[in-house]
């Protein structure tokens, strides 16, 4: 595979002499590289990254574009049904994941039995297969910088759209029996990403027909707030410092100059270690830090927090229909957030059908919104209207 990875980045090497001097250069963030979802390396898959009831599981490398605007690598699975394509094709889902981690290990088509995420993919899968028994086919992306080259801008809507857009073109290169339509769907990270597709997704890959997105249990909302939240020590602030060097090292991916040896005091560092080589699960099970602790005094965090807020998906304007799925016992994406999402996209108007489910946590509301996303979806395909929250 690293051989696969060199050749692939060395075919991009002249692409990104062309987006940096060509005529897309300065071009919005969603513009399409003429080389984005270019199929680079394909090859079958029967880990446990493998959905049981698909024809086969194939792992790909593809081009995309990353938050800095430069061409890049990327790696994700392409799952076809056993079903006979319908006349136009399979239609897509293009399946944008949870936080699994920063370093390569995470990468959701990495995924064995006893990995470091298989505890959350696993349970992912089960719901994503069947996707693919109804006759879709279903692709994942790992993101930017999981798996292959370079860091993972974790929590980068832009960044994450392109991915999520460029796996379906290079999925329909794998397989022409892929058709044209899509819904993009992803939870938790995932669901920022399927609304910041849902923004940007349909101009990023123009061939294609973009017709929706799931955004389950959406982070990113009040995102800016997170150093803050931390420094009060308030309750939960010691379990959201898992999540803080994902969200500083991915920040300095999209913006260098963000540097969290200036965020961060020395106390941070055995985390920081483990961020790079570890997933959120290996983050999860460290010993906290006091929350005084975590950050150097008088650290200016202005830079980091204007970047977040820059991915706050409030800020996204959907230009397809958008199901939001939420569970009220939800302790890593809070209803309230969600529900201040929903009103600031509705004020959009914005297509928006926000669900709501009693009872359900953060991963429960996966399975627990299946029946509503699969009818959303169907109608969406059918050219049927969708119900409407605003």
């Amino acid at each position: 595979m690293a051989t696969t990875l060199r050749r692939a980045l060395a075919l991009i090497v002249a692409a990104g002499a062309v987006l940096a001097t060509g005529p897309l250069a300065g071009a919005a963030p969603h513009t399409p590289a003429p080389t984005a979802g270019r199929l680079l390396s394909a090859r079958p898959l029967t880990t446990a990254a493998a959905l049981p009831s698909a024809a086969r599981t194939t792992a790909i490398t593809y081009v995309s574009t990353g938050a800095t605007g430069a061409p890049i690598v990327v790696s994700g699975t392409v799952a076809v049904p056993r079903t006979p394509p319908p006349r136009g094709g399979w239609p897509t889902i293009s399946w944008a994941h949870g936080t699994t981690g920063y370093a390569d290990a995470c990468a959701p088509s990495k995924d064995t039995a006893g990995g470091p995420s298989h505890d959350y993919l696993a349970g992912v899968d089960t719901v994503l297969d069947t996707w693919v028994k109804r006759g879709y086919a279903v692709v994942q992306t790992d993101y930017e910088g999981l798996g292959t080259p370079g860091g993972h801008p974790y929590i980068n809507g832009t960044s994450e759209a392109n991915t999520v857009a460029d796996i379906v073109r290079a999925a329909r290169a794998l397989d022409p029996r892929i058709g044209r339509d899509w819904v993009a769907a992803g939870h938790s990270q995932g669901g920022q990403a399927a609304l910041f597709t849902a923004e940007q997704g349909a101009a990023r890959q123009p061939s294609l027909r973009l017709r929706g997105a799931v955004a389950i249990a959406p982070g990113g909302v009040d995102l800016s707030q997170t150093v803050d939240y931390v420094r009060s020590g308030q309750p939960g602030a010691e379990a959201a410092e898992a999540f803080l060097p994902l969200i500083v090292l991915g920040a300095q991916v999209a913006r260098p100059s963000i540097d969290p040896a200036e965020i961060f005091s020395p106390a941070m560092d055995p985390m920081l270690a483990t961020a790079k080589t570890g997933c959120l699960t290996q983050m999860r099970g460290m010993t906290p830090v006091p929350p005084a602790q975590v950050f150097r005094p008088n650290a200016d965090v202005s830079q980091l927090t204007g970047y977040l807020e820059s991915q706050d998906p409030r800020r996204t304007s959907p230009r397809v229909p958008v199901m939001i799925a939420q569970g009220t016992t939800d302790a890593l994406v809070s209803k309230p957030g969600t529900d201040r999402l929903v009103s600031t996209l509705c004020g959009k108007n914005a297509n928006v059908d926000y669900r709501v489910y009693d009872g359900a946590d953060h991963r429960a509301a996966v399975p627990d919104s299946l029946g509503d996303a699969q009818s959303f979806v169907s109608r969406l395909l059918a050219g049927q209207p969708t119900p409407r929250t605003c």
